[in-house]
């Protein structure tokens, strides 16, 4: 079996970082759709269902996160589980 190297520290800071916009940032779209949705407190067109697996999924991503302490994980799905869950929540009062 060979041993995997980590990147250099340098790189690594570099890329954390750059996970934390990306992981971040790829979850706000929930929270446009959500804005939406309690703005003019209608859901008409949103798919109550496809929002609720996105919200399964991000919750999923979050535990993994939490098994292996991975603080980009952590961060950007408990962004996403919370955006996740005011979709679902919009289409549930206003659907």
């Amino acid at each position: 079996m060979t041993e995997q190297r980590a990147p250099s520290t340098g790189r690594h800071r570099w890329l954390e970082r750059y996970m934390y916009v990306v992981g971040v940032g790829g979850n706000l779209f929930f929270y446009i759709q959500a804005g939406k949705i309690f703005y003019y407190r209608h859901a008409e067109g949103v798919s109550v269902l496809a929002f609720g697996v996105a919200l399964w999924a991000v919750m999923s991503w979050f535990v993994y996160g939490l098994a292996l302490k991975n603080r980009v994980l952590i961060v950007a799905n408990i962004v996403g589980t919370i955006g996740a869950a005011l979709v679902v929540t919009g289409c549930l009062l206003y659907g």
